[in-house]
């Protein structure tokens, strides 16, 4: 996305319009525009041909532009997972990997960084309920495997609000519903981990159509992009109106639920209730 942003910049500096730039490479003007919104992957012949076409001269310029995007293409470590990962949900991994601030709402279940194993077995199986066992226990590998991203140095910060409902759904059985709020506890510990709970008590708020993310970054090349789901995929908005309505309710939500010097409190209580 970076690289696309630059490549943008550099056409538009340039003077050249998507078609003045396809015609260099020989491709339609949709090919550059999916560069630029990196919706393809970028092929470093045509990186090359376009930096010049830019007027971009300097073998040490194109030599270091050139270098970041040979890092772009290299396949991410959920390459690994292909053979379970959804097309549509791999960007969602991509982009909680590079965010420096990841912020939620779930009325349904414990967001997966912050699940147990046997938790997040219990909730893909309930979504999954023809998939082979197998899938399965690739799926829950993948889930703990994303979670490491939040005891790495450069971890983000990860701001969850969660519906009472979250804590009270029986899943998995007793034991692991104890666990899994036990786990919360000691994530609420964190120093780059903030939850809230917003309980039944708070009313209606304006984030109950649904779960849904928001990923901000450090590169301001890349906008803040909220995610939502459903059954059969996940949609992702960049443009401003639209993740500022996201970050509004949120907004609003985290002021409607309990703060987070409660949560400890709230999560010890409602585990000796189980």
């Amino acid at each position: 996305m970076v690289l696309g942003k630059r490549l943008q910049d550099l056409r538009e500096r340039a003077g050249l319009s998507f078609e003045q730039a396809g015609q260099a490479l020989d491709v339609t003007h949709a090919t550059i525009r999916r560069m630029e919104k990196a919706e393809v992957g970028l092929k470093i012949p045509y990186v090359e041909k376009l930096l010049i076409t830019y007027g971009i001269t300097s073998p040490e310029e194109i030599g270091g532009f050139l270098a970041l995007a040979r890092e772009a293409n290299r396949p991410g470590w959920w390459h690994n997972f292909r053979d379970v990962l959804p097309d549509w949900f791999s960007a969602f991994v991509s982009l909680e990997g590079e965010a420096s601030i990841v912020r939620a709402y779930e009325p349904h279940y414990v967001p997966g960084l912050l699940q147990t194993g046997p938790y997040a077995r219990a909730v893909l199986r309930a979504g999954m309920p023809h998939a082979a066992a197998e899938e399965v226990d690739r799926l829950v590998a993948l889930r703990l495997e994303r979670q490491s991203l939040l005891t790495r140095a450069d971890a983000p910060l990860l701001w969850v609000v969660m519906d009472e409902a979250v804590l009270r759904r029986p899943i998995g059985g007793r034991r692991v519903m104890r666990d899994q709020i036990g786990a919360l506890i000691e994530a609420a510990d964190r120093p780059n981990v903030r939850l809230q709970v917003i309980p039944f008590s708070a009313g209606p708020h304006p984030a109950m159509y649904g779960p849904f993310h928001l990923f901000r970054f450090q590169l301001q090349e890349i906008p803040d992009i909220a995610y939502t789901e459903s059954l059969v995929g996940g949609v992702y908005f960049d443009e401003r109106d639209d993740v500022s309505t996201f970050l509004e309710a949120l907004d609003r939500l985290c002021a409607q639920a309990a703060p987070a010097q409660s949560t400890k409190a709230i999560l010890d209580g409602l585990r000796k209730e189980i």
